[in-house]
């Protein structure tokens, strides 16, 4: 097998396990220890995957997000859920903002179902989504475009963003403890912050297996939000200290 090949094969079980092991893949693919050390170093570097103690993983780390490309083809059916949850807060003729990753892309390209829409977004897959579609009135935000996050930010994403006025704007993170969202990037929490601010409502969308982590950069605390949206229950504690709090926790499909 080639290189590039295992490389793909290697990103398809880590789509599939969310780890994969180094013995494992030495054995499935009939090379050296020392060769899959060689695949997984590169694949770190190009911000795939982070080596952990005998293996790779895609879970986010305090420093670590996976590729857009490999999170767009995870856990489709509970981006559907929360897309529909989140779809019921939006109205015909909404200014509506949409900031990057992967379950905002998957919410973004079903915005249509509410048009006519001005939709405001820094997210290429949304771009992509939406730029031909009738009803939809598309600004898109211009900036540094980062391969990584599929996304553009920066000095002239934010700076846009103080000249708008959405009436809601749709939020995702990849970590909330402690009554508050994080990040690991912090251009990426910039430019969150900064629609958080241009809009009227904000809407929190995260996955309930990132409740309970944290990464290094404080995006928000959760009272900021007017509501958070998740596909299933959090552990308890969590969701009794958001409820203690007085904050609406919506479970999606619920």
């Amino acid at each position: 097998m080639k290189r590039e090949d295992r490389h793909q094969a290697i990103l398809d079980l880590l789509i599939d396990q969310r780890a994969v092991d180094l013995d494992d893949l030495a054995l499935r693919f009939g090379v050296s220890k020392m060769t899959i050390h060689r695949d997984l170093d590169e694949l770190e570097a190009a911000g795939v995957l982070r080596k952990v103690r005998g293996g790779a993983t895609i879970e986010a780390g305090t420093q670590f997000e996976s590729d857009f490309r490999l999170r767009a083809r995870q856990d489709l059916a509970a981006k559907d859920s929360m897309a529909t949850a989140a779809l019921q807060m939006v109205e015909p003729g909404m200014t509506v903002l949409v900031n990057d990753g992967s379950m905002a892309a998957h919410l973004g390209a079903r915005l249509v179902e509410k048009r006519p829409l001005t939709v405001i977004t820094n997210n290429a897959a949304v771009i992509d989504a939406l730029q031909s579609e009738p009803g939809i009135t598309l600004i898109a935000l211009g900036g540094v475009y980062s391969a990584k996050y599929n996304a553009f930010f920066g000095m002239l994403t934010e700076e846009a963003l103080g000249r708008l006025k959405a009436d809601l704007a749709f939020i995702s993170a990849p970590a909330v403890q402690g009554m508050a969202a994080w990040h690991m990037d912090d251009a990426v929490v910039r430019s969150k912050r900064a629609m958080m601010r241009a809009a009227t409502r904000s809407c929190l969308l995260v996955n309930h297996t990132r409740f309970g982590r944290t990464a290094l950069h404080h995006l928000g605390d959760l009272a900021a939000f007017d509501r958070i949206i998740t596909d299933a229950q959090p552990q308890p504690e969590e969701t009794a200290a958001i409820e203690r709090a007085g904050l609406r926790l919506t479970l999606a499909g619920k």
